[in-house]
């Protein structure tokens, strides 16, 4: 699932093009405007496209964030088409801002000694996974709340992100400092008490990876360095004390590829998985479809020396014929990473989940799990789950010229890998799939099954999505169903499950209840990742509702509504929306930090970081 450029830059084209004001100039300059987003845009976001965001929903960008996104940014193959006028206009009347909008400023800057960052300790977590194995536990070395403190949280601050409806970057923290991307290209560094900027660094697209904070605190100045990556492929080095960029790579030369997952650090080597957006620009039956290949590159952290790329397809792609305009027909491609790897420093692999192919005949590397050297990036070995899986997003046009023969069911494994230990000693990989399935692996025999579990449905964005986590003997997992029409029937079960880790035996389940009253793209199910703490687990669904889940029996032992207006650290308002895009809740000392807001593929737009600490303190 997920996007690509032509197409990609036609759905960013308008999900980065968001307009919250209707555009007020003269009618001949209303009626260019009107053209160029009926010739640019109208085709995907007119309800044509299933996973293109529709017009309503494209009404939160500022006119300067759209045209640097055409100019610099995902637009830009789509926007060469026009000329600098016309991108303007277009702009304009998309958003209703002018291109020279001063950017907004989400919070006060830090003043006197709070503006200085200390990281003297390094990072609270190992990454995204909080852990090298990507159990994303917040254990009481981390965290000193249990799952039966939350009712005793309020809101301490709100930051609204600017030029944004989505909030897809989780953040991580050091020292007094909190470190968060944003849509609009922005990276923060603030103060964790009180949500004061220390600094800020543009980046050239929206960040959707989390940041990883290295645990070497004297690299660059006397400070670690910070990575992360944004949508147009740059991956990025930068002073955690300073915001300056040490180094900046794009790790691979495709034109459509995409850092959508955050980076894994280990003995400083950075990992970074490679994915594409090719699948969404396959909807162009002009368009040769496809060449692009997932996989992993491997830098040297500090320096940013390319150390290797190890591809999830050995073969590069080739002409196998003509579409039905004439246009050439390329496989093998696809197997995008959409998730963080898994690093095992026993078997010295890390462990990644792919996507489907894009184009026919697939491999035996899409919907795949894949163990990969940490030495080289060469494949050590892979376990298929969903084989003959091509699609793209030709698939979901009328002509239908680019559709694989296959045409799905677009089984991705987005969510990240997990290694976990049993209690008897044993290790497993634990992996789950759009399909609704949970596959316990074995990393000494090939990725052998051990066992499967199917707690959900499944779907295009059903099943397991984002993120599940792992406590001792217990594996959490989110399931984000959701009513998908014919093409995957069956009963949604959206909802948190609670998995025995040794036998893939079923706990509990706590559903997620319809509770959306007709909100407009409002879903009750669990997208976006999760985390364990003590006692435990915390979800936020597609609602807008956060919850935290009793570990023992799966009773909401504390639940939070983010669909709400707040007051911002700026002085304005922001608002909560969905959560999703693989941001997960983070836990710090006695406090929370969770992101609201997913205003993509039909979900509920927002904008804002929360920060929750004890009541009256």
């Amino acid at each position: 699932m997920n996007f690509s450029m032509t197409s990609l830059n036609t759905l960013i084209a308008c999900v980065l093009l968001t307009s919250a004001t209707a555009f007020a100039s003269n009618p001949a300059e209303t009626s260019t405007g009107e053209a160029l987003y009926a010739k640019h845009c109208a085709a995907c976001h007119g309800g044509t496209v299933a996973k293109a965001p529709p017009l309503t929903l494209l009404q939160i960008i500022s006119g300067s964030s759209v045209l640097r996104a055409m100019n610099s940014g995902v637009m830009q193959s789509q926007a060469a088409a026009m000329t600098p006028e016309e991108r303007v206009t277009l702009a304009h009347w998309l958003t209703g801002s002018g291109p020279n909008q001063t950017a907004v400023q989400p919070a006060p800057m830090c003043k006197g000694s709070a503006a200085a960052v200390a990281i003297e300790s390094g990072p609270e977590t190992a990454g995204w996974g909080v852990s090298l194995d990507n159990r994303r536990h917040f254990d009481k070395e981390i965290t000193s709340l249990t799952a039966k403190d939350f009712d005793q949280l309020e809101l301490k601050w709100a930051l609204a992100y600017p030029e944004a409806l989505r909030a897809r970057s989780q953040p991580a923290i050091a020292g007094n400092t909190l470190f968060v991307g944003s849509q609009n290209g922005t990276v923060f560094a603030l103060d964790k008490n009180t949500g004061c900027i220390r600094w800020s660094f543009t980046t050239v697209a929206e960040v959707r990876t989390g940041i990883v904070i290295d645990p070497r605190t004297d690299l660059h100045e006397g400070y670690p360095l910070i990575y992360f990556g944004d949508l147009v492929g740059n991956v990025y080095a930068v002073n955690a004390g300073t915001g300056n960029l040490v180094w900046r790579d794009r790790p691979d030369d495709h034109p459509s590829l995409t850092l959508t997952a955050a980076p894994a650090l280990h003995d400083g080597v950075l990992y970074v998985p490679l994915s594409s957006l090719e699948v969404t620009e396959a909807a162009d039956p002009n368009y040769a479809c496809c060449t692009f290949r997932g996989g992993v590159t491997a830098y040297d952290a500090a320096s940013g020396k390319k150390l290797w790329t190890g591809y999830t397809i050995d073969t590069p792609p080739k002409v196998l014929g003509q579409n039905a305009v004439g246009t050439d027909r390329i496989a093998p491609s696809g197997s995008p990473v959409w998730n963080t790897p898994a690093i095992d420093t026993q078997r010295g692999v890390l462990y990644v989940g792919t996507g489907e192919n894009y184009s026919s005949p697939a491999n035996d590397t899409s919907d795949a799990i894949i163990a990969l050297s940490l030495k080289d990036g060469s494949i050590v070995w892979h376990q298929q789950m969903t084989p003959g899986d091509a699609w793209n997003m030709g698939c979901e046009t009328p002509e239908r010229v680019n559709c694989p023969p296959e045409d799905g069911p677009d089984y991705d494994f987005g969510a990240a890998t997990i290694i976990a230990q049993t209690s008897d000693g044993r290790d497993l990989i634990i992996a789950g799939q759009k399909s609704g399935d949970v596959y316990a692996l074995d990393p000494d025999k090939g990725g052998e099954i051990v066992w499967q579990r199917k707690p959900g449905r499944g779907g295009i964005q059903g099943g397991v999505h984002l993120g599940m986590a792992v406590d001792g003997d217990t594996v959490y997992v989110p399931i984000s169903d959701f009513d998908g029409g014919p093409r995957w029937p069956g009963t949604p079960k959206p909802g948190m499950f609670a998995l025995d880790l040794a036998t893939g035996k079923s706990l509990w389940y706590a559903e997620a209840k319809d509770q959306c009253d007709g909100r407009e793209f409002c879903q009750p199910g669990l997208s976006a990742a999760v985390s364990s703490l003590p006692g435990g687990v915390i979800a936020g669904a597609m609602d807008g509702m956060l919850r935290v889940y009793d570990q023992k029996t799966g009773e909401v032992v504390w639940e939070y509504n983010s669909t709400i207006t707040y007051d911002t650290l700026d002085g304005g308002q922001a608002h909560g929306g969905s959560f999703g895009g693989g941001t997960g809740p983070v836990l710090s000392g006695d406090m929370l930090f969770v992101n609201s807001g997913y205003g993509i593929y039909f979900h509920m737009p927002g904008n804002v970081l929360l920060a929750f600490g004890p009541r009256g303190q």
